[in-house]
């Protein structure tokens, strides 16, 4: 029989912005990881070689395994943070839903009885390490003619065609965003969760999220010009999406650099243990795990599959849609939480309560261990019982983990 896996504690960095003007732009992704994991060790009396030697593994979400990243930053990042030279560590790549896969993973070993103590979490430098620079098949012209896939540009318009978004719908989302954004951080939503990025003086680097854009407005989000319209048109993805969707006459390209995920810097990480583990540590469980999986999908209209992954999650869990208190769908595109709700009948008051990437930026490998420490915040705060966390998935993949405080 399968032990619950527990979720014991949760932190984040700070998003800083992916660029080389971010003030997370001189700290490597190692250091960014190392910052996470030696406060989720602190917090929890897990400092010392002998309490950290009782992590049975480690996972660890990244993207775009290459340069800094490369070599299984996971274990660089375990032996920088001090843990004990025991603790193994193994890094991991599933796209944007990299940084959930790694707790789902860690989760697992704990459930299956092979481990008692574990860690996931995520990490990603995009100021530093480019999204797409560790190449691959997927970028390759030869498959992408093959399977028809287009860029995720391309697949959120078509997404947002085929529900029937506008762009006021979009703009408006994420000027949502944006508001709810800053109005949880200064209500003290991530206070919990956030521990700060530090040099090796100890000066603080960065405290607190620098992606937001508070001053937003619905008149400053029009003015943006559509970003993937003159790649549909110039470079023929138009055409090679309704290859797929030959009803779709017109692709209306409303996606901005206003309404789509921001390019930022960050890591998380999660302690996940059985009960007894729990117990013997004195660490009191925060939430169990009900439910975790991934789902594959049509690769052109790729960021559909948030839906289906909710669906499988909602079934294994025993449960239904209306069970669920709070979800935090990842904001890759607005388009993406707006079909999910859409689809799904949940109402957008559920849904990123306290904003989400379109505000706070998605750094990829560990945005979704990021998200479920968020949304446990908030059901805590809000003495709410279950939250589900999905997000899309590139390649047309999708990940849902459901979480039940206790």
């Amino acid at each position: 029989m399968a032990n619950a896996a527990y979720i014991y504690d949760a932190v984040r960095t700070p998003r800083g912005r992916g660029k080389q003007n971010g003030s997370l732009y001189t700290v490597k992704a190692v250091d960014l990881l190392a910052t996470s994991l030696r406060a989720l060790m602190a917090r929890n009396g897990l400092s010392e070689p002998s309490k950290s030697a009782l992590v049975d593994d480690v996972s660890i979400g990244c993207v775009t395994q290459t340069g800094e990243q490369g070599a299984c930053i996971g274990r660089s990042g375990v032996l920088l943070a001090d843990l004990d030279e025991s603790v193994p560590a193994v890094t991991l790549n599933r796209f944007c839903g990299s940084g959930l896969e790694a707790v789902n993973e860690a989760a697992a070993k704990v459930a299956a009885g092979f481990a008692d103590l574990t860690i996931g979490g995520g990490v990603e430098s995009m100021s530093r390490v480019a999204m797409g620079s560790d190449g691959g098949a997927l970028w390759d012209p030869t498959f992408e003619w093959r399977y028809g896939t287009v860029p995720q540009g391309i697949s959120a318009d078509l997404l947002a065609t085929i529900g029937g978004f506008t762009r006021d719908d979009v703009d408006q989302f994420a000027l949502q965003s944006q508001r709810k954004a800053a109005a949880a951080w200064e209500r003290g939503e991530f206070a919990r969760s956030v521990v700060p990025v530090l040099d090796m003086n100890g000066v603080t680097v960065l405290a607190r999220d620098e992606y937001l854009r508070p001053d937003t407005t619905i008149e400053s989000l029009t003015k943006l010009k559509a970003a993937f319209e003159a790649m549909g048109d110039q470079f023929g993805l138009d055409d090679l999406a309704r290859k797929r969707y030959p009803h779709i006459e017109h692709i209306r390209h409303i996606h901005t650099a206003g309404n789509s995920s921001g390019i930022v810097d960050g890591s998380a990480a999660l302690l996940l243990g059985n009960e007894a583990i729990g117990k013997s540590l004195g660490l009191t469980p925060r939430a169990r795990i009900r439910a975790a999986v991934s789902t594959g999908g049509e690769p052109v209209l790729m960021l559909a599959e948030p839906v289906s992954a909710t669906q499988k999650a909602l079934k294994k869990a025993g449960m239904t849609i209306g069970d669920i208190d709070l979800f935090e769908v990842n904001e890759a595109f607005a388009a993406v939480p707006l079909y999910f709700a859409q689809q799904l009948g949940v109402d957008l008051d559920k849904i990123n309560v306290n904003g989400g990437a379109i505000a706070l930026g998605h750094p990829l490998g560990a945005t979704g261990a990021m998200l479920l420490g968020t949304v446990l915040d908030a059901l805590e705060r809000r003495n709410l019982s279950t939250g589900l966390v999905t997000l899309c998935i590139g390649g047309g993949m999708g990940i849902a983990t459901i979480i039940e405080r206790v």
